[in-house]
């Protein structure tokens, strides 16, 4: 069977993701990955227009909360992730659906001990330009609270300090960064 690159041919019936090539399958997984991004803030945007912003966080952080942890555990299943260290933490965060619209870039100091650093956030720069200030509520509150749920599926002895939080000093090339190490001694 001869894969293919779109779909722009005839009208197939048994039409099915196996039949398209890596580029294709690639090109799908990361419009996916933002529209998933896309549905999450036209969803909390909506919240917050008709209920405030108050009531919107509360709901983002209850969904989140419950995502982030079944994420971690879907890409780990998925993807075969099975050691409880930072190492493999940082695996499943470069292989989270929505990775390929940030720019991080991950330093492992041991199997323990890594620097997460996103480079690029579409969500912090959609958030900048609103200038409300709610990358404080989302940035430094939610996410650290999600970084924590992460760290945790993989080990609850995984410390995670932000290094690096919004706001950004102004030509910043950071968004955010992240230290997360195992404490053994636990």
């Amino acid at each position: 069977m001869s894969l293919i690159a779109d779909y722009s041919g005839p009208f197939d019936p048994n039409f099915s993701y196996d039949k398209l090539d890596r580029d294709a399958l690639l090109k799908l997984l990361n419009g996916c990955g933002d529209h998933i991004r896309r549905l999450d803030a036209y969803w909390y945007l909506s919240v917050m227009n008709k209920c405030g912003n108050g009531t919107a966080f509360e709901c983002d952080t209850e969904v989140w909360e419950r995502l982030a942890s079944s994420l971690m555990e879907w890409v780990s299943e998925t993807l075969n992730i099975k050691s409880g260290d930072v190492v493999a933490l940082m695996k499943a965060l470069q292989a989270n659906p929505w990775s390929p619209m940030y720019k991080t870039e991950m330093g492992v100091i041991s199997n323990d001990h890594g620097i997460v650093t996103f480079t690029d956030c579409p969500t912090l720069d959609a958030l900048e330009r609103e200038g409300k200030g709610r990358e404080k509520l989302i940035c430094c509150d939610l996410e650290v609270k999600l970084m924590e749920v992460k760290a945790r599926y993989f080990n609850p002895d995984i410390v995670v300090t932000p290094l690096k939080l919004p706001p950004r000093e102004p030509g910043s090339d950071i968004c955010c960064q992240w230290e997360l190490k195992l404490d053994r001694g636990k």
